[in-house]
């Protein structure tokens, strides 16, 4: 029995050190490949912005839930978007506060903003929903109501819309600001070396897991398509995107289109921040894995395959962690190689590969951000701090996601948004 487990936690060893070293790469060349097919002779936002054939008529939609403190700096910087045909629908989701006493002010000093009042808080789905059928246009962009959308980045986005009919949404660039504390400078390169460079990669390899929910452009026809926002998700973003590409839409990425988020700096906050991510990327995949496999939806394969191998790794390294706690207690565990959980030469590896990968997205992101490369000496803590939390939150949350009461409506309620930090680069 003994030499079994020591056989099988070898395995588990070689798997829990050189699967996030090999996806790094995989992530890696993904981007390098973006980079060299549709970045390198762009001029970035920080040039005149980019020219269009037309300008058809966009609808920015903004669902508001108690955001009194965010949602004036929210609609003026949407106001102020560069696009010569846009309006601003705001929905006032059942707010508590004085986020629909505002959104009216605001309304009647400034002739492109509409404001939707719900009465009762019906979740970011539904929110989304109504400002859609509020909208006479086939082109919305969805912005949180924390958010600062970049004055260009409305004409970024429709660039992909006009290119291709294909194109069911776009995914912006989600900018971190609460950056004033450790786990927001670490999120400063989290969003760089793992959500912008997964999402290049993605783009390369075919699908995108997901959407960024903060900052998405969307084709009203597509949403039509696939009954828009599913109401009882945990993620709202994480499903709408699967059930466009399930639908054959396609999902560009738009690195130009910055927008600047609050995010969590309290353990806390994070933790139920991470969580909702974990619960809700697993409802997905449950949701669709019954046609996933059809050969229609093979473009989707890898997807599915690399967020299944993501979470078989935290499950490995929550068990590694246990059998490493019961090795202390168990005298002959302390002689095996069972307790041998630290391999010098895999860890130096993984190390350096972790070094050199937010190193590489720095470089790539300091097109759009200028300075980022300062927070390149916090990122020695990512992998202490944020894998340990990924590994936490996905034990936690798979069980959730799969015994979860389904068409239970999703609503929700004011997440933790860090310290304020105006200095967006």
């Amino acid at each position: 029995m003994m030499e079994f487990l020591d056989t099988a936690s070898k395995y588990m060893v070689t798997f829990a050190y050189h699967y996030p070293l090999f996806m790094a790469y995989v992530w890696m060349a993904g981007a390098l490949q973006y980079y060299y097919l549709w970045e390198r002779h762009e001029h970035g936002v920080y040039m005149d912005p980019v020219k269009l054939d037309s300008y058809p008529a966009v609808s920015l939609l903004v669902p508001c839930h108690n955001e009194g403190g965010n949602a004036v700096e929210t609609i003026e910087a949407l106001i102020n978007q560069d696009y010569p045909n846009a309006e601003v629908i705001a929905v006032n989701d059942g707010s508590s506060d004085n986020t629909g006493q505002l959104l009216d002010e605001l309304a009647e000093r400034h002739p492109k903003l509409r404001v939707v009042h719900l009465i009762e808080n019906q979740g970011k789905a539904m929110a989304l929903q109504m400002g859609a059928m509020a909208s006479p246009n086939e082109f919305l962009i969805c912005v949180d109501g924390d958010a600062l959308l970049h004055p260009n980045a409305t004409r970024w986005m429709m660039k992909h819309f006009l290119s291709s009919p294909s194109v069911g949404a776009v995914t912006g660039n989600p900018r971190i600001r609460t950056r004033s504390t450790l786990l927001g400078k670490i999120q400063v390169g989290e969003f760089s070396s793992l959500v912008g460079l997964i999402k290049r990669a993605q783009r390369v390899y075919g699908r995108v897991f997901t959407i960024s929910g903060v900052i998405a452009g969307f084709r009203k026809s597509a949403l039509q398509s696939v009954d828009y926002w599913s109401v009882d998700a945990i993620t709202e973003d994480i499903d709408v995107s699967w059930k466009l590409q399930m639908a054959n839409w396609d999902i560009r990425f738009e690195p130009n289109a910055l927008c600047w988020i609050l995010m969590p700096e309290t353990l806390n906050g994070l933790w139920r921040q991470r969580l909702r991510w974990a619960q809700g990327g697993m409802e997905v995949v449950s949701k669709h894995m019954g046609q996933i496999l059809r050969w229609k939806h093979r473009r989707m394969w890898l997807v599915v395959f690399e967020y299944l191998l993501s979470a078989c790794w935290s499950f490995i390294i929550a068990t590694l962690f246990c059998v490493w706690i019961v090795a202390q207690l168990v005298p002959y565990a302390g002689q095996g190689s069972i307790v041998d959980l630290m391999p010098r030469t895999s860890s130096v590896a993984l190390v350096l590969t972790c070094l050199f990968q937010f190193a590489f997205s720095l470089f790539i992101d300091s097109k759009y951000e200028k300075g980022i490369g300062r927070y390149y000496y916090w990122m020695i803590w990512f992998p202490l701090i944020y894998w340990m939390l990924n590994v936490v939150t996905t034990v936690v949350g798979v069980p959730k996601a799969l015994f979860r009461q389904r068409g239970k409506r999703a609503i929700w309620t004011s997440p933790d948004r860090g310290v304020r930090n105006d200095d967006n680069g």
